[in-house]
């Protein structure tokens, strides 16, 4: 069965290159080729060099010219690189043409991706996205696969069958088919994974509790906030993509009222389209969520370029019109005070947080009130001894602040959530 190659099983070292059309697009093809750096790095393959190329046209064969071509081959094997990895995309025909006439594994910064996907992802609802994803992305590239058939004519003469189109076209008529066999499969399957997710969702909504959904630029700390406002230990690393499946914690605010937070996957530059389909399910939760907690790495020079891309992929998800808490994270990394000041005309409204110090929790709680104040009733109740099965249900469903007891009644200080208004009602106190 055909599917993309192991780039970790097979690559040392690369040559990155990354091209770009016009000069005023520098300084960002630099930022771009710096994050390639990361993401090939967190695949283990060493990298040779790093370049950025100016062109001026886009050519059809290479994307470069065949004198910038040739000399960049040359460039790879000088440096003992058994790979080239673009952070462009390249269409099926260029990579093609790369690897026939170079020798070596050319792949783009879409099959980076989707690599380190394959190899992070936990679950099942991961894996088979992923699985989705890279058929998907390798379906148009299958020739490049059997290329080495494509020379193995078989006899001559206008017979039917494969003795007239060749082993070549013939195997890859065998593996189209069984791609899309494949795939069909695959949808199939993620169908069913949404299907028990609807049930798990029905299970909570009858309890109703809001619901924030975590988002932000990969390595921005989601993770690391889930796991400090819930007390949880999610997996939480300092690396891209650190998490491909969607955790959904418990916490408690200090006025008593239950939240549900859940961590999602995080989104990056030139983020493969067909990625973002294949993630739909998991990128799901962003969309039923009550509210988003947009968090950015405040830390990194690229903040606010890295804010604009998730509120794009946001909106393209059909997400862009939830109410949203803005977050910087990783202030304490943030030391010199005119980076402070762009910082505040860039995000006005942001709060500002380390997870690592705690600086700045205290007041996203706050945040949090504010989002679900609505959601709580404050009251004071005056409860005769047989009915004390609320005392539970306080303490159960929202937060007990005081109680005491006078004669045969319990005076109880308490925050509920509104939907259980009704079973209150009778015992609170007027004011």
């Amino acid at each position: 069965m055909f599917d993309i190659r192991e780039k970790p099983n097979l690559v040392e070292s690369a040559l990155l290159i990354s091209v770009y059309f016009r000069k005023e697009e520098a300084a960002e093809s630099k930022d771009l080729l710096d994050e390639l750096k990361e993401l090939v790095s967190s695949l283990g393959i060493g990298i040779g060099e790093a370049l950025c190329v100016h062109v001026r046209e886009i050519t059809p064969r290479y994307l470069t010219g065949s004198g910038k071509a040739a000399e960049l081959m040359a460039r790879a094997k000088e440096l003992g690189c058994d790979s080239i990895i673009f952070d462009n995309e390249l269409s099926p025909a260029q990579q093609r043409a790369w690897e026939e006439e170079s020798g070596l594994c050319v792949i783009d910064r879409q099959e980076v991706i989707l690599d380190i996907f394959n190899l992070r992802a936990r679950t099942r609802e991961a894996r088979l996205q992923v699985a989705l994803a890279r058929m998907e992305y390798s379906m148009p590239r299958l020739t490049r696969m059997w290329a080495h058939l494509d020379r193995q004519r078989g006899a001559g003469g206008g017979g039917a069958g494969g003795s007239a189109r060749g082993e070549g076209e013939l195997q890859l008529e065998i593996d189209r088919r069984l791609a899309n066999k494949r795939i069909d499969k695959l949808k199939a399957d993620l169908i069913e994974v949404r299907k028990q997710r609807d049930t798990q969702r029905k299970e909570r909504s009858r309890v109703p509790v809001p619901h924030g959904a975590i988002v932000g630029y990969t390595n921005a700390g989601k993770s690391s906030l889930l796991n400090k406002l819930t007390q949880s230990e999610v997996l939480a690393e300092d690396k891209l993509f650190a998490t491909l499946d969607t955790s959904t914690r418990r916490m408690e605010l200090p006025d008593g009222q239950q939240l549900l937070l859940t961590d999602t996957v995080g989104f990056v530059r030139r983020l493969p389209h067909d990625l973002v389909q294949s993630f739909r399910a998991t990128l799901e939760e962003t969309t039923l969520a009550d509210f988003l907690i947009h968090v950015v790495d405040a830390s990194h020079l690229s903040a606010h370029t890295f804010y604009e891309t998730t509120t794009e992929v946001l909106k393209e998800i059909g997400a862009g019109d939830k109410r949203v808490i803005l977050v910087l994270n990783k202030m304490d990394l943030v030391t010199e005070e005119s980076r402070l000041h762009e910082l505040k005309n860039q995000f006005p409204d942001a709060v500002q947080i380390s997870v690592q110090t705690g600086q700045g929790i205290d007041d996203l709680l706050h945040k949090l009130h504010e989002m679900v104040f609505d959601r709580v009733l404050r009251l004071t109740l005056r409860l005769p001894m047989n009915r004390l099965d609320l005392l539970a249900l306080a303490h159960e469903e929202g937060k007990v602040l005081s109680e005491e007891y006078e004669d045969d009644i319990a005076v109880v200080q308490c925050v509920v959530p509104k939907r259980l208004a009704s079973r209150f009602e009778k015992f609170a106190a007027k004011n």
